[in-house]
């Protein structure tokens, strides 16, 4: 038994690493792998250097900084097939961004956070760079995972909620009570909003997209500085994201029917 608890630690250990080396838009440090980790250096490091030897991370043999590894890229090839929505999202992402003028992103729900996976940027030459390929964020925090947690059953949601502490990670306005109004909020107006939890003056709006089971997969965000973010135009935003999220989710159920014909 003991054993096996060994082997899930290290391999939740390794996955903290990719995720922590995926989240970065640029080659980490160890120090910093490890810090986003939660390990200490050394352990950090020799699980890094194992990874290396298998192609799963590089190294920049000048500044000491690591990257994903050409071995991901082959494995990420092969489970595009089955995962990757984002040939189906473009014409969507197009039109959102065209028509709101602001920076829009999917992202993808993978157990309790979201990543970014896709963004398109709108015409509005201000922009609030808060999300990005690859950024992860916790269910409820950022505007997609807030849309996604508030789509789940109250049970998954007070599950969720006994298990997370994001108030002291992400501030009080991230404590359990302030969640849950911003998820009845979310449920009232079909949208979750940001008003700027994150980054000082900058906004986010999410609607979640739903899977051919009815879940909440992924979601649709726009964000923007908080001069775009107005009552009014919110409830323009609004509607024109809920009917984009609705327009995805129904592209992605044709393609699972189709799917499912096929087979």
């Amino acid at each position: 038994m003991a054993s096996t608890d060994k082997s899930g630690q290290g391999v939740a250990r390794i996955a903290a690493l990719l995720r922590a080396i995926g989240s970065s838009s640029a080659a980490t440090s160890t120090t910093a792998l490890a810090a986003a980790a939660g390990l200490a250096r050394p352990t950090a490091h020799r699980l890094l250097t194992a990874l290396a030897a298998e192609g799963l991370v590089d190294r920049d043999n000048r500044t000491g900084d690591w990257s994903l590894g050409p071995e991901l890229y082959l494995l990420g090839a092969t489970a595009a097939a089955a995962y990757d929505i984002r040939d189906d999202a473009q014409s969507v992402l197009d039109r959102l961004a065209g028509e709101s003028g602001e920076s829009v992103f999917l992202s993808a729900r993978r157990g309790d956070e979201t990543v970014c996976v896709a963004g398109q940027e709108g015409s509005f030459p201000v922009r609030s760079h808060v999300l990005y390929e690859g950024i992860r964020f916790p269910l409820g925090v950022a505007s997609a995972g807030l849309a996604i947690l508030s789509h789940l059953p109250d049970r998954d949601i007070d599950d969720y909620l006994r298990r997370s502490d994001l108030g002291a990670t992400w501030g009080p306005e991230h404590a359990h009570d302030m969640i849950r109004r911003r998820i009845a909020r979310t449920r009232l107006d079909g949208y979750a909003t940001n008003p700027a939890l994150l980054v000082e003056a900058s906004w986010g709006m999410g609607a979640a997209v739903f899977d051919s089971d009815g879940r909440p997969t992924w979601a649709l965000s726009l964000t923007g500085v908080e001069a775009r973010f107005q009552p009014e135009r919110r409830t323009e935003l609004g509607r024109l994201l809920l009917a984009q999220a609705h327009e995805l989710t129904r592209k992605l159920q044709v393609r699972r029917k189709c799917s499912t014909r096929l087979v």
